[in-house]
């Protein structure tokens, strides 16, 4: 499964569901699974900038795994093997299927561990919008897809990829749990979320209900596609 572009979403109005990756539709980071494992202990210090503001999420990532010297297939097995998709990930993604609803996830992370965890659970043509990586023998290299010109520091836009989808006349349900999601958050039409993003929306006045799991978003989608309207009402 390769990352897709900016076409990949056919079907024209209704619904369109769009999912963060780490702490969302995995339960873990997959991406801190991995550093643990894999990456110098260092790692955690370059963390701690970006959270002081230091570093942009891009730079972080890029000099956290450019620390790591195993190979795609070791790393895509330790995330088959440790993580886990959340709950009804897989109902809601067959549902969608079935009515033609686009799903997709939207991700600042790597490509290689976001497919390994999907692909793991036998989902293999589940969109995915995150940074692609090419392994060399240099070491790890990345392509940002989805930047808003003039924020090429930033990486990819979540708020841009959303853009695509409403430009294409969908009622967008997105789903995330931190602050690299909020600028999707403030484009969407229904939000569920948890963790930071839920206290930014709270902070902010953007309606959200918050999420455990995939049951809720599956109801939702489901409500849309029988009634045939959606709502931004409410907030839990």
């Amino acid at each position: 499964m390769n990352s897709t572009g900016s076409n990949s979403a056919n079907a024209k109005g209704g619904p369109a569901v769009l999912t963060d990756f780490d702490d969302t539709a995995a339960v873990e980071n997959v991406a801190e699974l991995l550093l643990n494992r894999f990456a110098d202990p260092s790692w955690q210090d370059v963390r701690r900038r970006f959270r002081d503001g230091e570093f942009t999420l891009k730079e972080y990532q890029e000099i956290a795994f450019n620390s790591i010297h195993a190979s795609r297939s070791d790393m895509a097995e330790y995330v088959r093997d440790n993580a886990h998709l959340r709950p009804y990930f897989g109902e809601l993604w067959d549902y969608c299927r079935e009515w033609d609803v686009p799903m997709a996830v939207v991700s600042a992370g790597l490509d290689f561990y976001v497919e390994a965890l999907i692909e793991g659970n036998g989902l293999t043509q589940v969109p995915v919008y995150a940074v692609d990586t090419d392994f060399t023998p240099a070491g790890i290299s990345y392509e940002y897809r989805f930047v808003r010109p003039g924020m090429e520091r930033m990486g990819n836009s979540k708020g841009l990829i959303v853009d695509q989808f409403r430009e294409q006349g969908h009622y967008i349900i997105y789903i995330g749990d931190g602050m690299s999601d909020f600028e999707a958050a403030e484009r969407a039409d229904l939000v569920f979320a948890h963790r930071s993003l839920a206290e930014e929306c709270a902070r902010t006045g953007i309606p959200f209900r918050h999420f455990e799991d995939f049951r809720d978003v599956l109801a939702a989608v489901q409500d849309y596609v029988n009634i045939g309207t959606g709502t931004t009402e409410g907030r839990a």
